[in-house]
Parts: C-alpha cells; structure tokens; sequence
C-alpha cells in the first residue's frame, strides 16, 4: 500500500503532469494541438524546476521559421536557452532600435531583453523613461500599469543590472495587487489568479524581495489532485500552461533561468 502511495504521489507532482503531455519533445493542452509557445513555457517550466525535456530542443528549433512575433521568437529563445542551445538565429531577429525598443511593445522590450540576456544602455533609457509614476509598468506605451508587465520588467531591469528606486518603486506598486486570499491580480477588481501569482513572485524574486508566504499557500490552494494547477477558484483552463508558470515560480527562478 505504501508504494501504491508513492507511486501516486510522484505521477501526481506538477513535473509529472507537464512532462505528461509533451509528444516527441512537444507540448499541447489536454485535447489540443502542440504548439511552440506552450512548449517553449513547458520546457521553462520543467527546467525551472531542475526536470528534462527529452525532444524539445529539435521540435522547438525545428518551428523557429513559424514564428512571427517578436515575443514569441524571445520565449522560444529563452526555452532553447533553458535546454543548453544557442539561438542565434533567433536572437539576431530581436533588432533593437535606436530609441532601445525591441519589437512593437514595451513588453517585447522587456521579452527580449531576457532572451538576449543583456540590454543596451538605450533600452534601459527607455524601459525606465516608461515606467509609471505609481512605479508599475504597462504592456504597451500609454497603457495601465499591470501587475503582470511590471513582474516582466522586474525581471529585465535585473539582467541590466539596474539597482536602487526603479526596482523599489516597481516592486512596492506590484506588492498591491495582492488580495486578501494571498494571490495576486492582473488587474484592479479582476481577482487573483495563478498565473499573475507566479508572475509576481518571480518578478519579487528578481527585486531581491522575499514573495510573501500567502502567495505559495494561495498556488497550494490551486493544485489539484493530478498535480496541475487551476487557472483560478473559479476557472480550470490551460492547465499545462498555468502549471509550468507555477513551477518556475516554486523554483524562485526568474527569467532568463541560470
């Protein structure tokens, strides 16, 4: 009885349930078809947390000519990373401009900032000349600040080895999304989610802010019996996805992993 036991508790862990649904090295939902993105977050996912991804390497680099966005050409970059590769094709699509942008967004800025593992004194220009008084950073120019971008850029400002009050003004504004349930939210009123909880932990991890102990209990309060984990209370979607954000979150890994 004791190593049916075992058994179950190690085909239920969030490893197994992620490494469970990769098919030669890819990844897809339960039902869905695979796909580079979810398997480039799977792979992250797994790494993370110290587990192979047999296959992965040779199906990501094999979808690298169907990616069209820069942020995708960034997370697959990350994921090639994570296994050991050397993206150079990829990485020589991340242009940065003479403004310091990379891609059409300040999130893509900040994705491709983690894929090239380095950021030109323009960029942190203009990462910082866009962060918002409240400290917190938007996905787009203009845009509100999210507690989901502002963990993003936490996270680059730490590849470019940016210290001291942007990353204390960052780190207090994504500090108010958490609700009183421990989880944090993307947005004002939204709820808390999985995702935005992983996303702020790491991004506190990068700060070199210790996570609050409500957040893990909250993602420990979202897992479910086959070792996944629930978009929400509320929601299960995705769960390949939200479980594979979880694990680097658990790991106190952020991107781009060691």
């Amino acid at each position: 009885m004791k190593a049916l036991l075992a058994a179950f508790v190690v085909a239920a862990s969030p490893v197994s349930f992620v490494a469970g649904h990769s098919s030669n090295g890819a990844f897809a939902e339960p039902g869905g078809t695979a796909g580079p993105q979810l398997t480039a977050w799977a792979v992250l996912g797994l790494r993370a947390a110290g587990a192979p991804a047999p296959g992965s390497l040779e199906y990501l680099r094999s979808q690298e000519s169907s990616l069209a966005e820069s942020t995708d050409v960034a997370l697959v970059a990350l994921a090639e990373e994570a296994l050991g590769g050397r993206p150079e094709a990829l990485l020589a699509r991340l242009t940065v401009k003479p403004s310091g942008q990379i891609g059409p967004t300040l999130n893509s800025t900040m994705w491709g900032v983690l894929a090239l593992g380095r950021a030109s004194p323009a960029t942190v220009r203009f990462l910082l000349a866009h962060q918002a008084r409240s400290g917190g950073f938007a996905w787009g120019i203009g845009g509100q600040p999210d507690s989901n971008d502002t963990a993003a850029a936490l996270e680059a400002l730490r590849v470019a080895n940016v210290h001291g009050a942007p990353l204390t003004k960052a780190a207090r504004f994504l500090l108010t999304f958490e609700n009183r349930d421990g989880g944090f939210e993307l947005t004002r009123g939204r709820g808390s989610d999985t995702q935005s909880t992983a996303w702020a932990i790491q991004g506190l991890v990068a700060a070199g802010r210790t996570p609050p102990n409500a957040a893990f209990a909250y993602l420990a309060r979202m897992r479910s019996p086959d070792g996944s984990y629930r978009y929400s209370a509320k929601y299960v979607t995705t769960p390949v996805w939200v479980t594979s954000q979880v694990l680097a979150a658990l790991a106190r890994k952020p991107f781009p992993l060691p």
